[in-house]
């Protein structure tokens, strides 16, 4: 079995590592031969936007996937034709666009932070009004890992901020005093059955993930996650892995955004549940049997930003795993993470805090 993976990134890669222990094959499409996914697997070099080299690349697989969200979904549907897209473009494109992810959630009845719609300067007037401050203002389309966004705390800084995000379509949202950052991940099969992870909590510095801790054990907040997910799995159809980020506010879920697609918050899963969420990923598209979702004690996962630090000292950390996604060094670049597992959650905390330390100091 061949799998298409438009995007050689680290998420990429991590499918195709995944897939070599199921005699899963994986074909890249990217623009650099040489990219994180590239080296573990062969690229079909060219744009991800290029619509006849997507068509090449369907045309050799079983099954396409993607790593990136910002693929055009009119060229992943015309592909369609041919060969399965997983996760449906129906769903890429609402994940594309803030307002549409909103409108989602409130078809199906899952709260959200209040928001105003801003196309235009005159728009800009009702923000104060409807929302108080400060907001948080959001470009409608590729934002991601804080980019496209900004934190505005007075009427006289909207302005300024709109114009700074380029003046485009945008979404201001209300500020949320929120107690955590939880995601959970789902996973749909061809054939409809679907499985859940275990919550997990993360920890977000500049609008990038830095870590996860997972099992978060909430019941009544696990069941409303599922709950949430499995209503966006039915709508579309869904095949593949789907994961929703929340607020938790005075012991409520507030969705906060949606990845059609593996997520960062859900590294830990490598080593710390029975099947990842990657090869589940990839169980779900070419029709095989889901694995079980079941945590295998507790993790933590952290990303390592910007350099990785002495590798000595990491790996002289009792129970760590190292994930270098072969990156070259750059400010904020996710060049990989660590993930600690352990069955007591005491001794995992307690050697994260080693961990931050050795981060800390290189």
């Amino acid at each position: 079995m061949r799998v298409g993976i438009i995007g050689a990134g680290q998420l990429g890669r991590m499918l195709a590592l995944a897939g070599y222990r199921l005699g899963i094959r994986s074909l890249f499409l990217d623009p650099d031969a040489d990219s994180s996914g590239g080296q573990v697997g062969p690229v079909l070099v060219g744009a991800i936007d290029d619509a006849t080299r997507i068509r090449e690349l369907a045309a050799q697989v079983d099954a396409v996937t993607f790593d990136i969200e910002n693929v055009p979904v009119e060229t992943l549907e015309a592909a369609s034709s041919t060969t399965p897209i997983c996760p449906p473009p129906a769903a890429l494109a609402v994940a594309q666009d803030r307002l549409s992810e909103k409108q989602l959630f409130e078809a199906i009845g899952i709260a959200t932070a209040p928001y105003v719609v801003v196309t235009r300067t005159d728009d800009l007037a009702a923000v104060g009004t409807q929302l108080g401050w400060p907001i948080v203002l959001k470009a409608r389309r590729l934002g991601y890992d804080g980019r496209g966004q900004r934190l505005v705390r007075t009427a006289s800084e909207l302005e300024l901020a709109w114009r700074d995000l380029g003046s485009v379509p945008a979404i201001a949202e209300a500020w949320i005093e929120f107690e955590r950052e939880v995601s959970l991940i789902a996973v749909r099969g061809a054939d409809g059955s679907a499985a859940f992870y275990a919550l997990a909590e993360n920890v977000h510095d500049d609008g990038i993930l830095h870590s996860t801790s997972a099992p978060y054990a909430d019941d009544d907040l696990q069941r409303e996650a599922e709950g949430y997910l499995d209503a966006i799995l039915q709508r579309f159809d869904y095949c593949g892995v789907l994961t929703v980020e929340f607020f938790v506010a005075d012991g409520r879920l507030i969705a906060n955004e949606i990845a059609p697609r593996v997520h960062n918050s859900g590294h830990w899963t490598i080593e710390g549940a029975e099947t990842s969420q990657f090869e589940n990923h990839l169980r779900a598209i070419l029709g095989l049997p889901l694995g079980s979702t079941k945590a295998v004690g507790h993790a933590y996962m952290i990303n390592l930003l910007g350099d990785i630090s002495d590798r000595q000292k990491l790996l002289s950390i009792p129970g760590l795993h190292l994930h270098d996604y072969g990156k070259s060094p750059r400010p904020l670049r996710k060049l990989g993470h660590c993930t600690l597992v352990g069955s007591d959650k005491a001794t995992v905390l307690e050697s994260a805090a080693a961990l931050r330390t050795v981060i800390s100091r290189s």
